[in-house]
């Protein structure tokens, strides 16, 4: 059991240290839009923030995230409004849609960090986050419109 800060609200979590975060997110917060792939922090569908990085849930335990902020896809923007949101509705981005929390996730602690990235610094952090449907082309344009608005 621990006390996690989840999406700006302290929770407790009441699952064995050793729990991944991915299932106590889903199966104890109640919070489904973060989304299990692979398993094994391959394919980005888990992807959260931690202290505002970017991480892999599944490969995160419940005590490796005490005590720190982690934020799901339902607290990027509660009204949806963040601008990697925006910017994937106007270009249409998801085709199957699964992996697209994470691609967010991604592609929001990536202009955290970095607010004006290139297209190949935008390659480079997204790389590590599949989608199935090939969706990359369009993934990367609403990255650059998200961070310059054009």
């Amino acid at each position: 059991m621990a006390v996690v800060r989840i999406s700006g609200e302290d929770r407790v979590l009441e699952g064995p240290d050793d729990m991944t975060l991915l299932w106590a997110l889903r199966d104890l917060a109640g919070l489904t839009g973060t989304k299990y792939g692979c398993g094994v922090g391959l394919c980005g569908a888990c992807t959260v923030h931690v202290d505002g990085v970017a991480e892999r849930s599944c490969m995160l335990t419940i005590a490796d995230v005490a005590g720190k902020e982690v934020t799901t896809i339902e607290g990027l923007s509660p009204t949806g409004d963040h601008p990697v949101q925006a910017a994937w509705r106007e270009l249409n981005v998801p085709q199957c849609g699964f992996c697209q929390a994470g691609q967010i996730m991604q592609a929001a602690s990536l202009l955290a960090a970095k607010p004006n990235p290139t297209d190949q610094e935008i390659l480079s952090e997204m790389e590590g986050n599949v989608c199935r449907c090939g969706c990359y082309e369009r993934i990367v344009a609403a990255v650059r419109l998200a961070a310059t608005g054009s």
